[in-house]
């Protein structure tokens, strides 16, 4: 099915009070993967045309909803960007940088084909040369900021699912790093992969059990 037909669907609420305030275009700005145990953290930045296709929260969408989006929203977005903060910078960052990271490098992407008036963030305190509306939930609340949440998460699903190849105790196709139960279990078993944040408490726990 279509993401365009699912019922419940961001709307453009948000992006028309940044117009009348005279904020255009505005870019939605979303960055999966900043609580999993494992894996980089994935940013990206869209511009979609007003008014244009509507588009809702990644979570609340099954994988082959989020394949559909991200080839419709690649298809009609005026401009859009993708980058990524890979382990190392996570560890050295801490998450919240490697976060901003992340969005700086897809907003870097998105700017060279336009330059946006203004962004709109599920709840990111950037700081970029755009004013920054940072909104709790943007990514259920506008589908400019629900498309960069497809976006960042079918490319981060993308990602742990080759990954799992190369680790495939830990189950990286299934859980995408994130804390499941059987994740846990693999990891209290096996010890941490080279793709685990090691500064995150349940990783640091399962090192410190294993001296």
């Amino acid at each position: 099915m279509s993401v365009r037909a699912v019922e419940k669907t961001s709307g453009w609420e948000l992006e028309e009070r940044l117009w009348e305030q005279g904020y255009a275009p505005v870019a939605g700005v979303d960055v999966g993967g900043r609580g999993t145990l494992a894996g980089p953290a994935v940013g990206a930045a869209v511009i979609l045309p007003a008014g244009g296709p509507r588009f809702y929260d990644s979570k609340c969408l099954s994988p082959a909803q989020r394949e559909q989006g991200e080839r419709e929203i690649i298809e009609c977005a005026l401009a859009w960007g993708v980058g990524v903060a890979w382990l190392a910078e996570i560890e050295e960052r801490n998450i919240l940088g490697a976060t901003h990271l992340a969005a700086r490098r897809a907003l870097r992407r998105l700017r060279e084909q336009v330059v946006p008036g203004a962004l709109l963030t599920d709840y990111l305190r950037l700081d970029e040369p755009e004013p920054v509306f940072p909104v709790a939930r943007a990514d259920s609340l506008s589908t400019q900021a629900a498309a960069a949440g497809i976006l960042a998460k079918v490319t981060r699903d993308r990602l742990m699912r080759e990954m799992a190849r190369c680790y495939p105790a830990y189950g990286f196709d299934s859980n995408k790093g994130y804390g499941s139960p059987a994740h846990l279990a693999a990891l209290a078993e096996h010890g941490p992969s080279p793709l685990h944040r090691r500064t995150f408490a349940p990783v640091r726990r399962t090192m410190e059990a294993g001296k």
